[in-house]
């Protein structure tokens, strides 16, 4: 028997899982010829590494086993790292640790490398630990790797010693090292620190200044972004297309549109804006500071979209209320063949949730059931957390409360929010019974309700009429929850009271409350007036809001129903000549409605419908029908 294929029974136990796939592979089928030696087996590993070839791979440790090749250590380091790159870390810690010869420095950095680039620090460090107990010296490609892995891991104080230690080993200037410490010590926000490493390195390269200016945005130091930016370009140094993401991330976050024009056109004049990356960031930018246009034209002359581009997008549009457009995109994302993934549908349940598209609402919740996000048992996750609410309130605002319920009583944890969009849910359809009730058993599960939970509270009560309950939650917040009330929970009781026709005591509320009234307030309070035909308590309401807010068209309109409703149609006239003296337009009504063909949105007096004249006519028909039954519009009210 040849020498080669000899070797110990331990080794083929714990590889006989890959014995038994080779049993199949190629190789058996090869001539001698054409077989691989040592170094064609580590080059061809390498290529599957690249590619993330795994069972290609796997076919190749078979044959290397078989060969006897495994007794290199360049062998055991290149499977480490091919194994690494597939994602199968299990496999490159079974390849590290049955290896018939001592391990390397090189060995170690591949394990080492590879749990960090799996995302597992905590096995990464524990690498390490025992590459310094085995004596192996670790090495410039060592360091970086493990600073990453306690960044990771939360351990500031072992950055630290593995600082203090590159001094012993002559690596204190490394740039490499220099970089993932200045990244570590910001994450920490160890800001004093990091400036220290970085400015006694000597040579500063694209990589390290990438570091400072991301480092500093990951915490929000954005005036120090922006100084370190600047100073870059003083030393000449060329930024990177990871240099203009970063610093459009930061001039996002601070809604610096001019500037961030200006790095728009430095993009342009380097080739970066090309590249998806840059553009995503430029979408994302524009977005932020409500430049719209500016967005979906960067959007529409991307020759390539990833996942990114298209959640940018959609953020964009349903940051700027245009909740139709989310679904349009939506729409046009599944065409283009792109899978929704968690920020995806984070995005579109707030729209489906604003349009009551339900029909749209029950198909993402379809997907994610399908798909397995969210309700993933007992595990927290803030992801989770935030979906699974996000599910709760679509159906709440789009009146399935009973679909809000099984969703609600499905997840395993639910915290304040959960139970808030409950109350909030229940109160604002009518059931504020069944609304005191999750109240009540919200304590019971002793979470404990903040400002939001009295605001849905209060406002079950005003849409249920429950007056007495209402003004005795009021007056227990503050005693009883050390909740101090603010406008909306006033708004709330103000709403409560008006609509049970109490305005006398409403207006009590408005003038002896603790907090100065807002028009808000104010507003809440002339709706009142105006339903139960109150014209002098109107007009007090009115005077005070036209002298806090005399911009806002609601209150002119609310005035102007108010007088309609008493036929004194000239002081409606004389509301409408202040309204063009103060220049004020009142907003176009909007209505929208869902069919099994997507959401058709309208405004006042819309004719840009495809099925314009099948709709008027249909209208016109019920006009004419409830006409005949005695009905005549107030066209005075209805045209302000």
């Amino acid at each position: 028997m040849n020498k080669r294929t000899i070797f110990p029974l331990k080794l083929i136990n714990s590889h006989f899982h890959i014995f038994q796939k080779f049993c199949c592979t190629s190789f058996t089928k090869q001539t001698s010829q054409s077989r691989p030696n040592l170094p064609g087996c580590i080059t061809l590993l390498q290529a599957c590494a690249q590619n993330k070839s795994l069972a290609r791979g796997q076919q190749l440790h078979s044959y290397m086993l078989i060969n006897g090749f495994l007794v290199s250590p360049l062998s055991t380091t290149s499977l480490i790292n091919m194994y690494s790159k597939c994602n199968h870390m299990n496999e490159a810690s079974l390849v590290f640790g049955t290896s018939t010869h001592d391990q390397n420095v090189f060995a170690y950095n591949a394990i080492i490398a590879g749990f960090i680039a799996n995302n597992l620090p905590k096995p990464a460090f524990e690498f390490y630990w025992k590459m310094r107990l085995a004596g192996i010296m670790p090495d410039n490609f060592t360091f970086p790797c493990v600073v990453k892995a306690c960044t990771e891991y939360f351990e500031v104080l072992e950055v630290k010693k593995i600082h203090g230690m590159l001094f012993k080993f002559g690596l204190e200037f490394d740039l490499f090292i220099g970089s993932a410490l200045v990244h570590s010590y910001l994450k920490f926000e160890l800001m004093e620190d990091a400036e220290k490493v970085f400015e006694k390195l000597p040579m500063r390269d694209v990589v390290l200044w990438n570091a400072m200016i991301n480092g500093y945005a990951q915490i929000r130091q954005l005036c120090k972004v922006v100084d370190v930016f600047g100073r870059m370009n003083e030393e000449g140094v060329v930024p990177s297309k990871f240099t203009v993401t970063g610093i459009l991330s930061v001039l996002a976050v601070k809604g610096d549109l001019d500037n961030g024009r200006g790095i728009h056109g430095v993009a342009i004049k380097m080739g970066y804006d090309s590249g998806v990356a840059v553009s995503n960031a430029l979408i994302d930018l524009y977005g932020k500071c409500k430049s719209v246009q500016d967005s979906l034209d960067i959007f529409e002359m991307m020759a390539e979209k990833d996942i990114f581009t298209w959640n940018s997008i959609l953020c964009v549009h349903e940051q700027s209320g245009d909740h139709d457009g989310t679904l349009r995109v939506l729409d046009r994302m599944l065409h283009a063949g792109v899978r929704p993934d968690l920020v995806t549908i984070t995005t579109i349940l707030p729209a489906c949730a604003h349009l009551a598209a339900l029909m749209h609402g029950r198909e993402i919740h379809g997907y994610m059931i399908t798909n397995g996000i969210g309700m993933d048992g007992n595990d927290i996750d803030l992801d989770d957390w935030y979906i699974n609410n996000a599910v709760v309130d679509m159906y709440a605002k789009c009146g399935s409360m009973r679909e809000a319920q099984l969703v609600f009583d499905k997840i395993s944890y639910k915290d304040a929010a959960s139970w808030n969009i409950m109350i909030m849910g229940y109160g604002m359809h009518g059931f504020g019974d069944k609304a005191l009730d999750m109240f009540s058993r919200m304590c019971v599960a002793q979470i404990k309700p903040d400002e939001v939970t009295f605001v849905g509270v209060l406002s079950a009560c005003s849409h249920s009429g429950l007056v007495s309950q209402g003004r005795e939650f009021l007056a227990r917040m503050q005693t009883e929850y050390g909740i101090v009330p603010t406008i909306e929970h006033y708004t709330c009781v103000i709403d409560m009271l008006g609509r049970a026709g109490r305005l006398e005591d409403a207006y009590e509320v408005v003038t002896t409350m603790p907090i100065m009234a807002t028009p808000i307030i104010w507003r809440a309070f002339l709706a009142s007036c105006r339903v139960h035909g109150n014209t002098d308590l109107a007009e007090i309401a009115a005077q005070r809001i036209f002298e806090l807010e005399p911009e806002h068209c609601g209150s002119y309109v609310l005035m102007s129903n108010v007088y309609c409703e008493f036929g004194r149609y000239q002081e409606v006239l004389d509301m409408r000549h202040t309204m063009r003296e103060q220049n004020v337009r009142k907003t176009p009504g909007c209505s929208w409605i869902e069919l099994g063909n997507g959401v058709h949105v309208f405004v006042t007096g819309d004719r840009t419908h495809q099925e314009n004249q099948f709709i008027y006519g249909g209208l016109n028909s019920l006009t004419s029908c409830i006409r005949d039954y005695g009905y005549v519009p107030k066209v005075l009210q209805a045209t302000v």
